[in-house]
């Protein structure tokens, strides 16, 4: 079994392997450094993935509220613990949401995520997260980044303007752009039954980044000039976009190495 097999194969639920000819795209998700509060993850590697907060004007039955989410590891409970009480009435873009496997952009308006536009079916998208190490049952303020899952391209939603039709609506409806309801140019894209919210998180360290990602012109990252290893990832990552293209010299080694550490890490 090569070493995208066993990523792919992650608790027994897939069989088959993925090629591995496919792009590799990179999105930087949930709440960061510019929030008050943190995704926690726990000493076995587990985590708890928590959203960045919404426009508090949004309203109506489709909006999702902190309150609302619920714990991966422990369904029965919500998510309270880890956000401030202030905000758990408040609207969350709970984006990507990893139940019907969705991720939303504003690809044709947010320079951010203009790369994302580029994406085709069986590419596959990345999600990095700023993850806190929980410790003792609380906050140690230690971070890091971390894949948490991804989404291996199905289908995808473009350029949304307008509500969509019910037959869309069944398969993209869970997004968090769609629940919102505003209609501002943005793009969804849904995963296939192969995409994957991993249980325990896979670290990306400088260890890992030195040996698979590069700058947007090929280049490799620049490390230290007064900065710590999370602010240069953070930095390097803050673009959506394409970071291996195995098609491309050189670059099929790198995505090779990526898969195999994401194999090494949800085995």
């Amino acid at each position: 079994m090569s070493q995208a097999d066993r990523a792919y194969h992650d608790e027994g639920q897939i069989d088959g392997g993925l090629e591995l000819a496919t792009r590799i795209y990179l999105a930087n998700v949930g709440v960061n450094a510019s929030h008050r509060f943190s995704s926690p993850i726990f000493k076995d590697g587990t985590f708890e993935f928590i959203p960045i907060p919404e426009d508090p004007d949004l309203s109506g039955p489709d909006v999702v509220r902190y309150s609302d989410l619920r714990s991966y590891n422990s369904p029965n409970r919500d998510l309270t613990e880890h956000i401030p009480e202030r905000l758990w009435d408040h609207p969350c873009h709970n984006d990507p949401e990893f139940v019907t496997f969705t991720y939303g952009d504003t690809c044709e308006t947010t320079p951010r995520a203009a790369s994302l536009r580029g994406m085709e079916s069986g590419d596959v998208l990345f999600f990095l997260a700023r993850l806190e190490r929980w410790l003792g049952g609380g906050r140690s303020g230690g971070y890091g980044f971390y894949l948490v899952g991804f989404l291996e391209i199905d289908e995808v939603l473009r350029d949304v303007k307008f509500r969509p039709e019910l037959p869309v609506l069944r398969r993209f409806g869970a997004n968090a752009h769609i629940r919102a309801g505003l209609w501002d140019r943005f793009w969804v894209f849904k995963g296939s039954s192969r995409s994957r919210r991993f249980r325990v998180a896979v670290p990306v360290d400088r260890e890992i980044a030195q040996r698979v990602f590069t700058s947007a012109d090929g280049s490799p990252w620049r490390w230290g000039a007064g900065r710590t290893d999370l602010q240069v990832i953070g930095s390097y990552t803050r673009s959506c976009r394409c970071v291996m293209d195995p098609t491309l010299p050189g670059q099929s080694e790198r995505a090779d190495a990526l898969w195999a550490w994401v194999a090494r890490h949800t085995q």
